[in-house]
């Protein structure tokens, strides 16, 4: 499932955030890729383990914790704390698919389900920088406004072309999802957003609303793993 969540950080926000990337410590992208991805691998990434990266990240996580349409869609376990990184000058990411198994910093694995993309840069600010991403309907080109998030399966095959000018900033992480398979999590929350529309609709006490989140609860029990 691609999913776009809009407006995840207001203008404001945004604005905090470039600033701050701005006076961060960044260092090329291929020093935290596998082997295979560095080979294409050309950008740049702010060091995760530097102050602003650290701040920027943990108020991400929390915000992502509190989105509701985030929450629907990607029905998290565990976030991968997110990273910044940095197109520019050609820079770019060919194509490649996500480690299945990331490990944290205290040594936890964690299953790479979901891919996030956070924009920073608004779109007609550089030139390139689409992120291409191979689906069952072929491949999709996403290029969304600053503030925006796009949500992918880690699964896919996917690339960032060449920014030819201007600079493309994003934040990007990953999540184990309750639920491991992306099949199960779309008609979860297919379901779950009916759900929400006939509750604004008839009311949570609707006998058949009940009947839609007694069906959603009772999947999602058959299909998570906590």
């Amino acid at each position: 499932m691609l999913l776009t969540i809009n407006k995840v950080l207001s203008l404001q926000e945004v604005e905090h955030c470039r600033q701050q990337l701005a006076s961060a410590t960044w260092q090329a992208g291929a020093l935290t890729a596998g082997a295979s991805a560095a080979r294409v691998k050309t950008n740049l990434q702010v060091d995760p383990h530097c102050d602003i990266a650290r701040a920027l990240s943990s108020a991400l996580v929390k915000k992502l914790h509190t989105w509701p349409e985030f929450v629907s869609a990607a029905l998290p376990h565990k976030i991968f704390p997110p990273r910044f990184n940095c197109y520019q000058q050609g820079g770019h990411y060919g194509l490649h698919t996500d480690s299945a198994i990331l490990r944290l910093d205290n040594g936890e694995a964690l299953r790479g389900d979901i891919s996030g993309t956070l924009f920073l840069s608004e779109p007609d600010s550089y030139e390139g920088g689409e992120l291409m991403i191979e689906t069952r309907f072929g491949a999709q080109s996403v290029k969304l406004a600053a503030g925006d998030l796009l949500l992918y399966p880690a699964s896919s095959l996917h690339e960032v072309r060449p920014v030819t000018s201007g600079q493309r900033l994003a934040a990007f992480f990953w999540v184990q999802s309750m639920v491991a398979s992306d099949d199960h999590r779309e008609k979860l929350f297919s379901l779950d957003q009916s759900i929400q529309v006939l509750s604004s609709e008839r009311g949570a006490d609707d006998a058949e609303v009940l009947n839609l989140s007694a069906l959603y609860h009772n999947l999602l029990r058959d299909w998570a793993t906590v």
